[in-house]
């Protein structure tokens, strides 16, 4: 049985918890870690720290900012009366760039999950509903993974918005089931965009 150094053995543990790094992975980056310069991974650390420090949810939509308010929601070329629903903040880079979408966002936090106890109300829906009064806005794209759960969500918020007389489309063409948003290439977004159907 392979028995690391204390400190190698917890900086191993630490990056297995990273989403997508297994054993083996959070191993050679650790090794990676060691053989670097005292500056690269003091650079590595304050990059972490800092953007634990000074990232945050924006107030309006809820992707990750530095202001109180993020440069999207800020941008006064922004089409108000669109808003484009996503589970993450990540969904929202891949969106942007398609540059086919010029309306605002709006970050879930997450799916409907029951299985993993996420129920609606655990999700930023009702801020979602009240931003929508609020600005007017004729149309919600609903962009959740075409997965199970993201099915669920855009079903869930159709239900929900539709009888106030919202247009609710959903992302169409080229993405495949199970796939996720921020690994899809800009045409196959932007087809999707493009081709968005009502929900």
């Amino acid at each position: 049985m392979l028995h690391y150094a204390k400190p190698l053995a917890r900086l191993i543990g630490e990056l297995e918890k990273l989403p997508g790094i297994g054993p083996k992975s959070a191993q050679r980056m650790a090794y990676h870690i060691l053989r670097a310069s005292r500056a690269d991974v003091e650079a590595l650390a304050s990059a972490i720290l800092e953007v634990k420090q000074r990232i945050r949810f924006c107030s309006e939509c809820f992707s990750f900012t530095e202001e109180e308010v993020c440069e999207i929601c800020r941008d006064p070329r922004r089409q108000r009366n669109v808003i484009c629903v996503v589970a993450e903040p990540r969904d929202i880079m891949a969106i942007e760039r398609t540059n086919e979408y010029h309306g605002l966002y709006h970050v879930l936090q997450g799916v409907i999950s029951p299985q993993d106890g996420i129920m609606p109300e655990m999700l930023r829906i009702r801020e979602l509903i009240a931003r929508i009064g609020r600005l007017g806005a004729e149309e919600v794209i609903v962009a959740t993974n075409p997965t199970v759960e993201g099915d669920a969500t855009a079903l869930y918020l159709a239900g929900l918005l539709k009888p106030s007389g919202v247009r609710v489309t959903r992302l169409a063409l080229g993405l495949p089931i199970g796939a996720e948003l921020d690994y899809a290439d800009e045409a196959t977004l932007s087809s999707a965009l493009q081709w968005r159907r009502d929900l």
